[in-house]
């Protein structure tokens, strides 16, 4: 099953992707991990990417398309997959159907905006391993070092409030515009986003299976 998993930033649609994956066991790819790896690596993608990214802009398409198609090509990739990130505009979604790939369903996890500037704006990430924590609900025992591997715990760029107010913005006026897009074409499932990470998982999970 190909899906796509739709939500402003902040959601929490990536970690919804990562639960489905392992149920279906099939890919979660988010483009945004993927072009934060093209940047840490000075890729060519990710030096076009950066400045869009740090000023919370969509990259442009070619670039991410252009990574993208490298990564659905892979094997493990070609039982299903979900798109987390990707497509951000219809006019990505027009291309994703120009290269020939059918989606059998859209999941829109739906928060309010309040409640993703205070998600977000207290996420902070592992400089050395990359693990997640944020300062309220998932805090690390030493302020600022990473629990895992011990490295500098820092707050990223498309994470600070300024940041996440231009970055919803932007999903606003060229995001949400893909709901009518799949609505039409009866694949969207909106789920309502839950305190508990655990009870959206649960809500996302009946909705793929039709419950």
């Amino acid at each position: 099953m190909n899906m796509i998993f739709l939500g402003a930033p902040g959601a929490g649609k990536g970690t919804q992707a990562e639960v489905v994956c392992k149920e279906l066991n099939i890919p979660a790819i988010s483009t945004g991990n993927m072009l934060r790896e093209a940047v840490k690596n000075s890729t060519e993608a990710g030096l076009k990417a950066k400045s869009y990214m740090d000023a919370g802009e969509l990259v442009p398409d070619e670039v991410v398309i252009g990574i993208l198609k490298d990564r659905i090509a892979q094997p493990d990739a070609q039982n299903g997959f979900i798109l987390d990130g990707f497509p951000r505009t219809v006019q990505q979604a027009e291309a994703l159907e120009s290269m020939g790939v059918e989606i059998d369903k859209v999941i829109e996890i739906d928060v309010p905006d309040d409640a993703i500037i205070a998600r977000m704006s207290g996420r902070r990430v592992c400089e050395g391993c990359g693990n997640s924590y944020h300062i309220q609900y998932k805090p690390t025992k030493v302020e600022g070092i990473c629990d895992a591997c011990g490295a500098k715990v820092v707050q990223r760029i498309d994470d600070k409030p300024e940041t996440v107010l231009a970055r919803l913005k932007t999903y606003h006026e060229k995001t949400a515009p893909l709901k009518d897009y799949y609505e039409k074409r009866g694949k969207l499932v909106t789920v309502k986003g839950q305190n508990e990470i655990a009870e959206t998982s649960r809500l996302t999970l009946a909705a793929i299976k039709g419950e």
